[in-house]
This record gives structure tokens, sequence and C-alpha cells, in this order.
């Protein structure tokens, strides 16, 4: 089997590298932007720019892989407020591009597999926090919005074109690596520069009232590998832990792991224009389909996340 790993230089793209070449044993690619520095043992990596359509199907001329998974994207909420003509610019003509580009490849059949955001469902009915894939979804960011146009069209080129097309909808995953524009990489990196002792022991929040589903990456990935080679093409799954944690619970776990003693202020740049209060992943379709569970605790990723970051700033 040989898997290409669009927008592989990223945060998700090394872990799912990995995951494929280690645990599955398959050939694997990725690209990445030229500004990018990822290496993954096993996996040859190639510069691509979703944008240049015929640089994407050049790549795929020349490598014909059997399944590939689209990561590239614009994937922070915050920044898509900021500009969200990139964002969509990104997120949907490079899918776009990448739909295209396989269709236009003769005889070229893969298995394709659209990385999407539990962001999609946005305010959710009242009474509800459970979000199953037929949960009516109302957007409530430019980013997500782009995530909905791009599943929209996977479905639809999924029945129009006879493609195998997969959508995901993943909730939050977390890790080791993870850049701090994302809340628990934000909260872990804060937490390690006040135990070192190189920052004022205030940690800045945002909203602290909302809350969320968290998945370690590493199960994520798993799902995404069973996904590619399981879904059903034209559906939608959603991949996430299946339980939401209120974001100041999160963070009082990371300050007791921490070890350290820390005032906590809200800052009112981390704060979004439009906040959804619940979002909780049923997972109940992707389980069926495919025998996927999450097996790493929060407390574990917490545990190790903090240890980078506290390796990166003793660094």
């Amino acid at each position: 089997m040989k898997a290409l790993i669009i927008g592989g230089g990223g945060f998700v793209g090394s872990y799912l590298a990995e995951h494929l070449v280690q645990d599955c044993g398959w050939e694997t690619i990725l690209t990445k932007l030229p500004q990018e520095n990822v290496s993954v043992a096993g996996c040859q990596a190639y510069n691509l720019d979703i944008l240049d359509r015929d640089a994407v199907q050049a790549l795929l001329v020349l490598q014909r892989p059997d399944v590939i998974f689209h990561l590239a994207a614009q994937s922070s909420v915050a920044y898509s407020w900021k500009n969200p003509q990139l964002t969509a610019d990104i997120n949907i003509h490079g899918c776009l591009n990448v739909l295209d580009a396989v269709r236009d490849v003769e005889g070229y059949q893969p298995r394709i597999l659209l990385i999407g955001s539990g962001e999609e469902y946005g305010a959710l009915p009242e009474g509800t926090s459970l979000v199953r894939e037929t949960t009516p979804v109302h957007p409530g960011n430019p980013y997500a919005i782009t995530k909905l146009t791009q599943n929209l069209f996977g479905s639809l080129y999924a029945k129009a074109y006879g493609m195998h097309v997969v959508m995901v909808r993943a909730f939050n995953h977390i890790g080791p690596g993870q850049t701090p524009q994302f809340v628990v990489a934000d909260f872990c990196k804060q937490a390690a520069e006040i135990a070192a002792g190189v920052r004022e022991p205030v940690m800045r929040v945002g909203n602290l009232s909302a809350a969320r589903d968290f998945t370690d990456v590493r199960d994520v990935v798993r799902a995404y590998g069973l996904l590619v080679q399981h879904g059903k093409s034209g559906e939608t799954y959603n991949v996430g832990s299946g339980r939401a944690i209120v974001i100041e619970e999160l963070l009082k776990r990371i300050i007791a792991q921490s070890g350290a003693e820390i005032t906590v202020e809200v800052d009112p740049e981390k704060l979004r224009p439009v906040e959804v209060p619940v979002i909780q992943a049923d997972i109940s379709k992707l389980q069926a389909d495919t025998g996927w569970m999450p097996e790493i605790p929060l407390e574990q990723t917490i545990g190790e996340t903090l240890a980078y970051w506290k390796s990166r700033i003793g660094q």
C-alpha cells in the first residue's frame, strides 16, 4: 500500500506518517511547504503548494498513491477571523485542486480522506451537547465554514464522479509538538515557562467556560488509517474521544501537573467573536465501521505535552 499525506509538514502529518510507516508498514510519501522541516524515517518528503494545481497533478501522476490523506489546511480558528480570505483559499481551493487533479488522471481511483473539523457543527440545537454526523451544521467562524464547504465538495464528488472520498470531522486533537496557537499547547507552554522561572507566574487565557472534546493525536491518526481503509465513500465520520471537558477543568489539570504556583488572568486578545459553549462527539459510527477506540488517557497527554515544552525551554 502506498500512501500520500498532503500537508504532512504540520502537527498531525508527522504523527500520521510515523503511524503508517511503523505500525502499518506502508510506503509513505508526504508533502510540505519549503519552510517546513520534517523528517520521518522511511518517508519521502516533497515540497508542494496545494494552490498550484499543475504541481498537485504532477505529483499524483509520478507517485500514483493508493490512498491520499488531505491534511493541508489553515487550521487555526483564531487566525481565520483575522484572515478569512487566505483560510478560504487554502481550505477550499486547495481541496478542489486535489480532487480535480485525481479526477483528471486517467484510470486512477485512489481512496481519499478529507480532514474536516468538529467546528463545522457550530451552535447546537437547544439541549443538545452530543453531536452525531446527522446533527444540523451551523458553522460559527470562517474556518468552520471552509471546512464544511470542503465536506460538501467531497460528498458531491463521491456521488457525481464515483470517487472514493471519505470525510472526517475531527474534534480537538492534542499532544507533544503542537503549536501554542491551540489551547492545550498554549497552556502547557505557559505553565512550563512559569515552572522554569522564565515567565512571571501569571497564565493568560481566553474563555474557560466552553467544553470541548479532546483526543490524543496518536489516537486520531490511528482512526485516520482505519477510515481510509474501511470508511464508506461519501460518508462523514466524527473522530473524537466521545466526551467533553470544560476548559477551566483542563487548565486546572495542567497547572497541577506543572507543579508551579500560577495565577490565571483573562486576556481579551484570546477571546473569540463567537464561541460555542459545548462540543462533544458521538463516535458510534466510527466505532461501528472501524472498531476504533481511543487508548491514550488525557492525563498522559497533558504530562507528555508539558514535558515537551519543558524540554524545549530547557534547550
